[in-house]
């Protein structure tokens, strides 16, 4: 399966620093990687630092990011995690995964997502694709992103999960979609439990 996406598959969201990452990764909840590319585009030239985001209009804000969903939370807790960053991380997105999930609007998934494309260290984040393909697979019979998570960092090697999470994200988004999934091209499809 990774070998669809050559040995290094590559995160769709556009960012730069620590902020912008992070502030991507929150918009991109229950939203396409391309939408979010578009409003990021002039979002990230009007708000450049954490201090930005920390002092931004709330209802301003909302206007920005609007077409990403879910905009009244996603802007509460962008500017409340960008307030945390300057109070107590220093202005910087904090590393720790832990200090991470205690952001507001910052869970298992996002810190997940953050360690693996900011930091480039290993991690396993479960999403909607993930949850789909760990079942169709037979890599997980649990229901929980955090029960799935355990198991797929079972299946996988460490040095391999980030590789693999993106890996499994990308096949789920354009091949094993949840409606309508290429079965017929598949070369999973000896392993699948949807193909009989």
């Amino acid at each position: 399966m990774c070998e669809l996406f050559g040995s290094a598959p590559r995160c769709e969201l556009n960012f730069k620093t620590d902020i912008e990452c992070l502030v991507a990764i929150i918009l991109s909840a229950q939203c396409t990687d391309k939408r979010v590319n578009i409003v990021t585009k002039t979002l990230f030239q009007k708000y450049k630092t954490v201090a930005d985001f920390a002092n931004a209009n709330p209802a301003e804000f909302e206007r920005d990011i609007y077409s990403t969903g879910f905009y009244r939370n996603k802007a509460k807790n962008i500017i409340t995690a960008s307030k945390a960053i300057l109070a107590d991380h220093n202005g910087k997105v904090p590393t720790d995964f832990n200090l991470l999930t205690n952001l507001s609007g910052v869970g298992r998934k996002t810190a997940g997502v953050f360690t693996v494309e900011f930091l480039r260290k290993p991690a396993f984040p479960v999403d909607t694709h993930i949850t789909r393909l760990s079942h169709r697979l037979n890599l997980s019979t649990e229901t929980t992103p955090d029960k799935i998570e355990t198991d797929l960092k079972n299946v996988f090697e460490k040095k391999d999960w980030a590789r693999a999470h993106l890996s499994l994200v990308l096949f789920g988004r354009y091949y094993c979609t949840a409606r309508n999934p290429k079965c017929a091209d598949c070369k999973l499809r000896g392993i699948c439990n949807e193909v009989k």
